[in-house]
């Protein structure tokens, strides 16, 4: 095996800008996501509902982690919006140097620092949960101008913590989320996209790029259509960049290392077949590498999905770790 040369940090750090990494960089790497104490509240072990700082009820699903309460959504006309959605007291309470202290002070100065700090998941989904999937689009398409006012007030209080979060934190890069698509395409139009979302998206990821930092976006399903618009805003990279859903070839064919695909690998697909032997899983690991490191701008993220405790899971996500360790040193000079 290769005598590694960079950390970690420095290698997927190199792979944001633009840059030939040393290795193949992994995203999965735990701890590198730094929250701010006080924003977001999790509940604690074994809470199974709460209510998120909008008033949200949530429930917590064993498996994938808190989601809206099915049926129990907290607006229903868009118009009535500023009568129901409030400044969240906790952003005030916060007190940011002491914050940044607490969690800097307890952590790697070796590890990947990532996050971004805001009041909740994207535009899009913070949409749906306050007033789930089908009155969220219903709304988009009814009250478009209410719902960029909605936004926009979203917009607002995720820039005033993403200064806070510069000043204090001081980041390596930036991570957005805001899961727009599903398994076939995405859940709006490309004029509806570019009329309400992408707005939104382009200031926010404009705030951490003229800071100097690097962006990362998440998106779900079949994100291909609006790969374009992200690389546009400034995007560096994208996760988890599902290949059954898109075509992952020749979006690396068309950006190159403008946009870094960062994960290629299906979780619940071929390889958590309990059918799959090891080495089929060992050989999917070789095959999304070649297919996908050559030139740069790939990110290795794989695991199967399945309860931490599951013995099978545990055991498959053991040989993908350990033949991705074998092999990442073997495409870069």
């Amino acid at each position: 095996m290769a005598e590694q040369r960079l950390t970690d940090r420095e290698n997927y750090l190199r792979m944001m800008n633009h840059e030939i990494p040393e290795f193949i960089p992994s995203t999965m790497v735990f701890g590198c996501g730094v929250g701010v104490p006080g924003l977001m509240s999790f509940p604690g072990p074994g809470v199974l509902e709460y209510e998120d700082m909008f008033g949200v009820p949530m429930v917590v699903e064993p498996n994938s982690g808190p989601i809206p309460k099915p049926g129990h959504f907290i607006l229903e006309d868009v118009t009535k919006w500023r009568d129901i959605i409030k400044r969240p007291k906790r952003i005030d309470d916060i007190d940011w140097e002491i914050a940044s202290k607490e969690v800097l002070d307890q952590r790697d100065p070796e590890l990947l620092k990532v996050g971004g700090a805001s009041v909740g998941n994207g535009y899009f989904m913070m949409l749906t949960y306050f007033m789930g999937f089908d009155n969220a689009l219903v709304a988009c398409m009814e009250e478009p101008d209410e719902v960029k006012d909605l936004l926009n007030f979203i917009l607002e209080l995720n820039l005033e913590l993403g200064k806070k979060y510069i000043y204090y934190f001081k980041p390596d890069m930036f991570h957005m989320g805001d899961d727009i698509a599903h398994e076939r395409a995405p859940f709006v139009s490309d004029e509806l996209f570019l009329d309400i979302f992408e707005p939104m998206w382009r200031q926010h990821v404009q705030l951490f790029k003229e800071a100097g930092l690097p962006a990362e976006h998440h998106n779900c399903g079949a994100f291909a259509p609006f790969v374009k618009y992200i690389v546009d805003m400034g995007f560096d990279a994208w996760n988890p960049a599902q290949p059954t859903f898109n075509d992952l070839p020749a979006i690396k064919a068309e950006f190159g290392r403008q946009l870094a695909i960062c994960g290629g690998f299906e979780s619940n697909g071929f390889c958590a077949l309990p059918e799959t032997t090891e080495e089929e899983v060992r050989a999917e690991v070789r095959r999304v590498c070649d297919e996908l490191a050559p030139g740069g701008g790939f990110a290795f993220g794989a695991f199967i999905l399945g309860a931490i405790d599951n013995p099978e899971s545990v055991k498959r996500n053991g040989w993908i770790q350990d033949e991705f360790a074998k092999i990442k040193f073997n495409y870069y000079n």
